[in-house]
């Protein structure tokens, strides 16, 4: 007599999939790790963050923004002081109307897939490379475009503050109260702290516990949540004390 074969679990629809994330994550990434999937979350997240910047720019506008981020720049603000007023505005001009909306326009398509592929390079050579946990690319892709999710969470809050605040008190660098940067002036405060202020963010902590909650299901017994947990903090804290220290040498 064969042995009895346990059935494998059924495979979920993308839609079961898309809020399994949300309030099933270690169902929902157990299916991601069996059949690594990645387009659906990362369209989703791209036109979510398209949708928050459009509005911002119709509601707000891109000059007020880019006066905002001179007046809190001393070095830029100082650059500036030094044109002439025709100068200044055309340099207003030209980053309002083709370089902000290229960048926040444009950016998001092309670089939110880069930044999801070096990111999961990085965590697939600190979990498989130093930790031998045995996943592989695709599958950490996969557990990054869904743990990406969060950010359409931030993304259509972020819309309605748009709408709740006056544009000259919306801050688009850090729109949610959401972290310790929110309490603070960031034309008073050092650029080094305000910025690793704004990465201890409620939304960014939510996305690494669903990437490390996604890395442990990938890897199996091979992976603790733990060391699940710090394979994910340790880019996290890299690149955050990285960024916070070139925004201090440049203010």
């Amino acid at each position: 007599m064969e042995p009895y074969a346990e059935a494998a679990p059924a495979e979920m629809s993308e839609i079961s999939r898309l809020s399994g994330v949300f309030f099933e994550p270690s169902k929902a990434f157990a299916d991601i790790a069996e059949r690594p999937r990645w387009f659906v979350p990362l369209l989703l997240a791209i036109l979510a963050t398209l949708a928050f910047y459009v509005t911002y720019g119709q509601r707000n506008g891109w000059r007020s923004f880019i006066e905002e981020q001179m007046q809190s720049n001393a070095r830029v603000a100082r650059q500036m002081e030094q044109l002439s007023p025709e100068q200044r505005e055309q340099s207003f001009n030209l980053q309002a109307k083709i370089i902000m909306p290229i960048t926040y326009y444009v950016g998001p398509v092309i670089g939110m897939p880069i930044a999801y592929l070096f990111g999961s390079l990085i965590l697939l050579g600190i979990a498989s490379g130093l930790m031998s946990a045995g996943v592989k690319f695709k599958q950490i892709f996969a557990i990054e475009c869904y743990a990406g999710l969060t950010g359409i969470v931030s993304k259509i809050l972020g819309i309605v503050v748009i709408f709740l605040k006056r544009p000259e008190q919306f801050n688009l660098m850090n729109p949610l109260a959401f972290n310790p940067a929110a309490f603070m002036d960031p034309k008073t405060t050092s650029k080094f702290i305000y910025t690793l202020a704004t990465g201890f963010d409620l939304f960014v902590f939510w996305g690494m516990l669903l990437t490390a909650i996604g890395l442990k299901a990938a890897a199996g017994k091979r992976l603790s949540f733990g060391g699940a947990l710090f394979a994910v903090a340790l880019p996290w804290a890299f690149f955050l004390l990285l960024g916070a220290s070139i925004a201090g040498a440049f203010s």
